[in-house]
């Protein structure tokens, strides 16, 4: 399915929050997976990973070139000019074509372009301030506030480097604030997805998870607001474990049999971006 980012209008996905949360978890998250891979062997690169067909080395190709995708549209925004680069663009048909050159090249290159990637991206949040973090720059969704787009390029990361860690029998370590970050945006990123393809799930639909707790609301209409807890009572309330969670948003396991009917619907989104199937367990 081909997106239809948000451009104009009010913007998509807001988020509660202080400006500048995400940039410690950014940074942290992705130096601890450039320190995974140095330690891998050349079997461990050609290893399946849980992305169909995908070795561990096309994961991490793939992420050089979502890097420097975040980069320029980083950039971009901060210039206050964000692109506009994403209208048609197929996330389940263009990655694997953008992976294929880079087949060619050895661990250890793709490694450095990894490292490269992340030094330039990195480098350029660093130093954010408090009103650039609002400025607005183009994610998948459309354009969105620099905070929300450091969500997503979180949450991708952190599903990839376990993608990559548990096929290995490797156990990454699991930050609260990393988890929690990417709990929250693959919920909202769903929904976001949702209304993009035409979807009609309204209203405010309630999310509890434990180890560690976490209580938020999405209030879904023509956009897509997360605010924390308390939450509404007669919300619809989506339960479980918080790692458990962020992997059955991300379809990388199933929902728990005890997901309401309307987040089912909610999270048809991502489903059909990626021409997947929602399941239960």
């Amino acid at each position: 399915m081909r997106l239809a980012p948000r451009y104009d209008g009010p913007v998509i996905i807001s988020i509660a929050g202080p400006a500048d949360d995400q940039r410690v978890p950014v940074m942290r998250q992705r130096r601890r997976l450039e320190a995974t891979l140095a330690d891998l062997s050349d079997d461990d690169w050609k290893s399946p990973s849980r992305c169909d067909l995908w070795t561990v080395q096309d994961v991490v190709a793939h992420l050089v070139g979502v890097n420097g995708f975040w980069q320029h549209s980083v950039s971009a925004g901060l210039a206050g000019t964000p692109t506009r680069v994403l209208t048609g663009f197929d996330p389940a048909a263009t990655p694997p074509l953008m992976v294929e050159p880079m087949r060619a090249l050895t661990p250890a290159e793709v490694l450095e372009q990894f490292v490269s990637s992340n030094d330039a991206f990195l480098g350029t949040i660093a130093e954010l301030d408090e009103p650039a973090w609002s400025m607005l720059a183009e994610s998948p969704a459309g354009h969105v506030p620099i905070r929300v787009l450091a969500h997503h390029a979180l949450w991708d990361s952190w599903i990839h480097e376990r993608d990559i860690a548990l096929p290995l029998g490797l156990h990454p370590i699991v930050e609260p604030d990393e988890m929690m970050s990417s709990l929250r945006f693959a919920a909202a990123l769903s929904s976001a997805l949702a209304i993009s393809f035409g979807g009609t799930c309204v209203g405010a639909f309630a999310l509890e998870a434990s180890d560690p707790e976490l209580c938020f609301e999405l209030v879904v209409g023509d956009s897509v607001v997360v605010r924390e807890g308390p939450v509404s009572s007669d919300a619809p309330c989506l339960r479980g474990g918080a790692a458990a969670l962020v992997e059955a948003l991300s379809l990388r396991t199933p929902l728990p049999p005890s997901a309401p009917a309307e987040w089912r619907e909610l999270l048809a989104g991502m489903a059909t971006a990626f021409r997947a199937e929602l399941e239960l367990s």
